[in-house]
């Protein structure tokens, strides 16, 4: 399974378009509202959560992913959310961060030694780790992305990971990407 943490403000495409080609690639999904089940975009799109926080089932977590946007701060401030970011660490599941949001990452010292992107002016926060400004890295069980703009590659690294790559390439092609 597959969580996404959604809190006011969360970027939407970061969010959404991965969401999208997961779940076209056979992915289970399920979007998580930190405080409530009705989540508003940086925006203004309100998401209904599949669940809240409360009802995640860290056992099948397969992949905890955290959009950016300014909802990254209340990710930050939730101790539930850190409290799945440490299980996930601890149990060697994989984490991806996007925009802003591998900042959250940074701060626990997740990235030391690992090649990461983040959007530009969040890199202070990337405590220890080779800053590449690539659209999507993948470096061991983390997965970070750029921004926005590269929603698209970042949904595909997480599905070549999870499906394969026969699979991230048959759902490219379908999308036209």
């Amino acid at each position: 399974m597959v969580y996404v943490m959604l809190a006011d403000g969360f970027e939407e495409v970061e969010a959404i378009e991965p969401i999208d080609i997961l779940r076209r690639g056979g992915v289970e999904v399920q979007t998580v509202g930190v405080k409530g089940k009705v989540v508003t975009g940086a925006h203004g799109i309100p998401v209904t959560a599949d669940i809240e926080i409360g009802e995640v089932d860290a056992e099948s977590m397969d992949l905890l992913m955290l959009p950016g946007g300014a909802g990254h701060e209340i990710l930050d401030a939730s101790n539930a959310v850190h409290a799945l970011i440490s299980y996930a660490v601890a149990h060697g599941i994989y984490i991806s961060a996007i925009c802003a949001a591998p900042s959250i990452l940074g701060k626990k010292l997740i990235l030391e030694g690992k090649k990461a992107t983040c959007f530009p002016g969040y890199e202070k926060y990337l405590y220890g780790a080779d800053i590449t400004g690539e659209k999507a890295v993948v470096d061991g069980k983390i997965i970070t992305g750029k921004g926005a703009g590269a929603a698209a590659d970042f949904g595909f690294a997480m599905l070549e990971i999870l499906k394969g790559k026969e699979t991230a390439d048959k759902i490219k092609e379908i999308m036209q990407y």
